[in-house]
């Protein structure tokens, strides 16, 4: 209990320092108390994000950012962040902005300058990371892997795009050798268009009833009339992107944009858009993972099944919506609930600004798991990436008593049907975070695993692992799960393999 008390107080002596004089005047409204669940994980290693905001996401080359530089996106949040928390801007370790479009030095050289802006010294450090869509997400994760290895104690995690200004996501020529690989099949479900529909009325509903008023830090900025070249300052505060009144029939008469006979159009995908979020990270995320296997929606999975949990034991779930078919197959595929998924909207409605989404989804996500109090304790934000990837993450709320770790350590042996005649290296890339994550330790690999081999009769590879909590027993259709002689084996179902 002390240990966490004394942590608890160094968290709250960065946001309460003096020693910036031109904000020291206003208090701090973040405050902390004892955690009195036995065995809890705030004892550990967590991470807490204490707070989250973004700008309003607007339409790209049309929308209220269409003039606006990157860095005049990224420097109002960055001071609101300062200015909402009493953050002393020294105490920062590291700055991690996502990013897609823009060329790396480029866009880490308008960071550096956006961080200026915004009153942060030169000697806070930053960086950018691309890992396409999950751009943002990937670097809040980034900013937590840091901050658990003990390289600082506080961090900020963003996404930063303008599609207006970067719109290219590949300039030059394709290298000609890709002609001669199978292309990638389309997702094709006739869903999609229900999907859009349903993204722009919860949308609709959220901006109006002001939901997402505590997340968007307005933004005064300038646009241009393209016909006279006067300049008009204005102050974008809403997405504008958003369309309350789509229906089916006007989505059914939209074309198709990837081949004649498809069903993907511009109605039934996310939105291209400029847009900036941001999040501060201090020394509760559960669990992070990027995958790079079908289908794409495994990773939500195996995030849940690394911090401890099941798919249903989720109260909330963020996921990308890049493309309505992609959104649906996922929503299917891993038997959510309906009700659960995106209750605000999303990127078909609100927009896809690339580097920023998964900043962005953390935002949206965490505010309203604080709108719902105890009644919300976990919430996972996924997404698909190019070229045939995935991440997801795990947070929890700090209303909720924590049961993520207990006391000892259980054996287990999972077996995944699928990874057949791998080689070990690939097993352990592919199951890396399940291994690795939350305390997860492997002694050793038995000679079926060492060898590659599958177990004969079997048809599938098992290994030991021993974790820092029970593997979870209950998961969903078509698990298969039994103790024996106090190990636990667990089969993946098998519509959801490797």
């Amino acid at each position: 209990m002390e240990k966490a008390s004394n942590r608890q107080r160094v968290l709250l002596g960065h946001l309460r320092s003096s020693s910036a004089p031109w904000y020291n005047n206003h208090e701090s409204s973040l405050s902390a108390s004892d955690c009195l669940a036995e065995g809890s994980a705030a004892y550990g290693d967590d991470v807490v994000v204490v707070a989250a905001y973004r700008t309003p996401q607007c339409k790209s080359k049309r929308g209220g950012f269409k003039d606006t530089h990157a860095e005049d996106l990224l420097a109002p949040v960055l001071k609101a962040l300062i200015e909402k928390t009493n953050l002393d801007p020294r105490e920062v370790g590291d700055i991690v902005v996502g990013s897609v479009l823009a060329p790396g030095s480029q866009r880490a050289s308008e960071c550096r300058m956006a961080a200026f802006y915004a009153g942060f010294p030169e000697t806070v450090p930053i960086r950018t990371v691309n890992r396409k869509c999950s751009s943002g997400l990937q670097a809040v994760a980034d900013v937590a892997a840091s901050i658990k290895a003990g390289f600082y104690e506080v961090g900020i995690g963003a996404g930063l795009e303008s599609m207006t200004v970067n719109s290219r996501a590949w300039v030059g020529d394709v290298n000609p050798k890709v002609k001669h690989f199978q292309k990638a099949q389309d997702c094709l479900l006739p869903m999609g268009d229900q999907a859009a529909v349903d993204s722009h009325r919860k949308a609709a509903a959220a901006s109006a009833s002001g939901r997402f008023k505590d997340e968007i830090i307005p933004v005064t900025t300038k646009i241009v009339d393209p016909k006279t070249g006067d300049e008009k300052p204005i102050i974008v505060s809403v997405d504008d992107g958003i369309r309350p009144n789509t229906s089916l029939a006007d989505l059914g008469k939209l074309k198709a944009v990837f081949k004649k006979d498809g069903t993907t159009t511009a109605g039934n995908s996310s939105q291209v858009s400029d847009g900036c979020c941001r999040c501060i990270a201090y020394e509760k995320m559960c669990c992070y993972a990027q995958r790079a296997t079908h289908p794409w929606c495994i990773q939500s999975i195996c995030c849940c099944w690394a911090a401890g949990l099941d798919l249903e034991d989720i109260d909330l779930f963020e996921i990308n919506e890049a493309f309505a078919s992609q959104f649906v197959y996922c929503c299917k595929k891993l038997e959510l609930d309906l009700q659960k998924i995106n209750v605000n909207g999303g990127a078909i409605a609100i927009g896809h600004p690339l580097g920023t989404t998964g900043a962005r989804c953390v935002a949206t996500l965490l505010h309203e798991m604080k709108r719902r109090g105890r009644d919300c304790r976990f919430g996972v934000v996924s997404m698909c990436i190019g070229t045939g990837m995935g991440a997801a993450a795990v947070f929890e709320s700090g209303d909720g008593s924590d049961e993520l770790c207990n006391a000892g350590k259980s054996k287990a042996t999972i077996s995944y049907p699928g990874i057949r005649d791998s080689p070990t290296g690939m097993i352990r890339a592919r199951l890396g975070l399940l291994l690795t994550s939350q305390g997860h330790t492997v002694p050793s690999y038995s000679p079926s695993i060492c060898s590659g081999k599958r177990i004969a009769g079997v048809g599938e590879l098992r290994f030991r692992v021993f974790t820092s909590q029970p593997i979870p027993r209950r998961y969903s259709a078509g698990t298969q799960a039994q103790e024996t002689g106090g190990w636990e084996s667990k089969t993946m179902p098998a519509n959801l393999c490797f």
